[in-house]
Parts: C-alpha cells; sequence; structure tokens
C-alpha cells in the first residue's frame, strides 16, 4: 500500500492540474445565477444548472467576481440588458477554474455577455404571454366596460414617491375642475420584494370593488433594471384576472413589462395616467353638455311656436266676433226683435266670456307675467345661465325682473 495523503497534498495536486489545464481558464460557460451577494466590493454567487423539465439542480459552482473587475463588469450587465446582476437569472459568463487547498473548487469571473442575458428575458417574457394567451386570460382586463366617468381611483404606488405627487397633482389642478376621489394602496414597487407586495395591495381593492371605477398601477421613471420586477407570471395572472380596469404607468415611453401587454390601459407615465382619467371624464361632461343644448333648443322652439299661436288667435278672435255680430244683425229682418235682442246679448256674453277667458290664458302664458310672479333671467355676457358652473367668480351678473333690471357680481357658489 503506497504512504497515504495528507488532505493538503491531496488538494494541492488537485490544485496544481487544475492550474495547469489551460482549458479550463478563460472559458465560457452558460448557467443560472443563485444566491448573489456583494461584499467588501467583491461579488459572490452560485453558477446553477437545472434540468429543463423538473427545474432540479444538475451542477453547481461556486463563483466570484473579484472587486478590481465587479464595477466594471455590472455597470456593462445593466447597460447592456437594463437590470442588475441578480439571482434567478440566465448568464454566460468568461471563467477561469479556481480550486484552492483550503476552499476548494471556484470559478472567478472575468466577463459576462450581456446580449445572452437579454435574449433570455426576451424569452421568457414570451413565454409568459404565451402562457397567459393558453389559459385564456391575457385579454380579460382589456375587454372590461368602462364606466363613463370613471372618478373613483384606486392607486397602487410607493407612498411619496416622485410619480404618485405627479400623479395626484396633475389629478386635482385639471383646467375642467373635474373632481376625483382617490384612495392609495402602497405597496412596493421596486426589487424583487415588489410583485407579492403589489398583488397583496390588488387584493384589498378587490375587497371593496363596489366603491372604486377602476385601478392605476404607477412608478416614475429609473434605472430600467428597476423594472425586472415587474416582468412576473403571478403579477401579470391578477392584473389580467382583475374585475375592475387597470391602467398601468410605469417608468418612461421606452420601457416595457409584461403588465402592459395585459392591463386594460397602458399609458407611458404616472401623470399620462392621470390625463387619460381627466380626458375620459372631459369627454362624459362634453355628452352633457350637448345634451343640455338641445334640450334647451327644444324648449325655446317650442315657446316661440307657442308664443306665435297666441299672437294668431289674439289677433283672430276680434275678427271671428265682428263677423258673428254682422251674420246677427242679417237676422233680425226675419226674426223679432226682442228675441233677437236676448240672442245677441246671449251671444255677446258667451263671447264676451271667451275673450276674457282668452285674454286671461294670454296674459298668464306672457314672458311678463312669468317676471311678475317673482321669476327672473340672469345673464353673464348676454347668455342665459342655467347651472352655476358656468359662472366664476367675480363674474358680473345681469338679472332682469318684472319692473327692471340690476347687476351683481358673483363672489361664491354652490
Amino acid at each position: 500500500m503506497n504512504e497515504p495523503l495528507s488532505l493538503l497534498e491531496l488538494n494541492s495536486r488537485i490544485s496544481a492540474t487544475v492550474a495547469a489545464d489551460a482549458s479550463l481558464r478563460d472559458v465560457w460557460v452558460t448557467a443560472e445565477t443563485g444566491d448573489v451577494r456583494v461584499s467588501g466590493g467583491h461579488c459572490y454567487l452560485e453558477l446553477i444548472e437545472k434540468d429543463e423539465a423538473t427545474g432540479r439542480p444538475l451542477a453547481r459552482l461556486r463563483a466570484i467576481i473579484w472587486a478590481s473587475q465587479y464595477a466594471r463588469i455590472a455597470t456593462e450587465f445593466v447597460a447592456g440588458t437594463g437590470q442588475q446582476l441578480v439571482s434567478d437569472i440566465k448568464v454566460m459568463v468568461r471563467v477561469t477554474v479556481n480550486f484552492h487547498p483550503a476552499f476548494g473548487l471556484s470559478a472567478v469571473i472575468t466577463a459576462i455577455n450581456p446580449e445572452f442575458t437579454c435574449g433570455d428575458l426576451i424569452r421568457r417574457r414570451r413565454m409568459m404571454i404565451q402562457r397567459l394567451t393558453d389559459e385564456g386570460i391575457i385579454d380579460m382586463n382589456r375587454t372590461l366596460e368602462w364606466s363613463d366617468t370613471p372618478w373613483r381611483v384606486a392607486v397602487i404606488s410607493a407612498a411619496g414617491a416622485a410619480g404618485y405627487g405627479d400623479f395626484m397633482t396633475h389629478l386635482y389642478t385639471n383646467p375642467s375642475r373635474l373632481r376625483f376621489s382617490t384612495t392609495l394602496f402602497p405597496a412596493v414597487m421596486q426589487g424583487e420584494n415588489a410583485p407579492a407586495s403589489i398583488i397583496e395591495a390588488l387584493e384589498l381593492v378587490a375587497g371593496q370593488a363596489d366603491e372604486f371605477d377602476c385601478v392605476v398601477i404607477i412608478r416614475g421613471g429609473g434605472a430600467t433594471g428597476d423594472l425586472a420586477s415587474f416582468d412576473n407570471y403571478d403579477l401579470a395572472a391578477n392584473v389580467a384576472q382583475f374585475p375592475l380596469p387597470v391602467i398601468v404607468g410605469i417608468g418612461h415611453e421606452r420601457d416595457v413589462t409584461i403588465l402592459d401587454y395585459v392591463a386594460a390601459v397602458r399609458v407611458k407615465t404616472p401623470t399620462a395616467a392621470a390625463e387619460w382619467l381627466i380626458g375620459r371624464m372631459e369627454a362624459a361632461l362634453a355628452k352633457v353638455r350637448d345634451v343640455a343644448a338641445e334640450i334647451f333648443r327644444a324648449a325655446t322652439t317650442r315657446v316661440s311656436g307657442g308664443l306665435q299661436q297666441l299672437a294668431y288667435y289674439q289677433g283672430l278672435l276680434p275678427s271671428l266676433v265682428i263677423g258673428r255680430v254682422d251674420r246677427a244683425r242679417l237676422a233680425l229682418s226675419s226674426t223679432g226683435q226682442d228675441a233677437l235682442s236676448r240672442s245677441a246679448e246671449n251671444i255677446l256674453r258667451r263671447h264676451r266670456d271667451r275673450l276674457e277667458a282668452a285674454a286671461q290664458l294670454i296674459g298668464a302664458l306672457s314672458p311678463q307675467a312669468v317676471l311678475r310672479r317673482g321669476y327672473s333671467i340672469s345673464r353673464v355676457g348676454g347668455r342665459a345661465i342655467t347651472d352655476p358652473s358656468a359662472l366664476s367668480e367675480g363674474d358680473v351678473v345681469e338679472t332682469r325682473l318684472a319692473c327692471g333690471s340690476f347687476s351683481s357680481k358673483v363672489i361664491s357658489k354652490q
């Protein structure tokens, strides 16, 4: 039997063998990252290969990026992929295998190919889209019916975030002075905890869905990599199946996440989400104004026609009476004077009663009579005012009464 080796001697021989093998230096390897952490400027992680069908690990290798190169590699990776180097992403890394007698086998990473990871991210998003499509839920939220006036808004955002502030300022200072009611459901909007936090907020909104018309999920701009957490299947499935229409305003115009494919409305920024809601409300307000104008025109036409008819009958009635009297005079020659007189008096009395009733009706329906009953007409700039929303503080109002008119200035309105 050969003389036994100490463990140090065995590991030293392995170390020398590994160091002497040129095929283990500067070799490109594809794997998935795990347990990524930064300490002392160095980045420590695991490289893992998993079975595609079961997800079971087939191989593992400890790896490190030394501080002297980590800053450069991390910057290039973010620029190329739009996200940080984190766990559970596919990478192509250039490594040199090292075996240390005390610390065992490891790989020193000297470069990462961002194009490989970027392609994998796109592939994963396509897989999520296909899964949502196969499950028949990808279009569910987009096909929900919108309220004509979506003024009750549930907002999911980080409390105190700049994007949330921009959204609220724009919504509540709209030039049309439209009224909105908003309720904030705070959530984490960045990092690995973001999907679970947003799903929890959605569940809270769903519990009181009758109190809202829609949901707005907003996050302001920032590094593109900060938005990687929104490319999450569970979050996308929740948004797709949510019972209220969802507006997504995340990041910048160039930023796209899986939520953009499932939400009822996708806008580029939180401010754009506010603009969309304001536009929807302004469109509803325009319809109401059109209906009001049509009613006013119809009423004006009806009143004008009535006045014309009254004027016609007012001119016609005297001629009818005169004609009737003339015919009665002609009949006097063939009838008794007394009987004719009584008949004429009766006829004249009936016509006089009718004339008086007609005169009373004409007087009651005249505009002047309406004014005498205590009503008035108020105008601004010659235009009749029927709704206080058309007035602004400081407007001069001219009011017409039965016996004159006066002017007043708007101090406040209700």
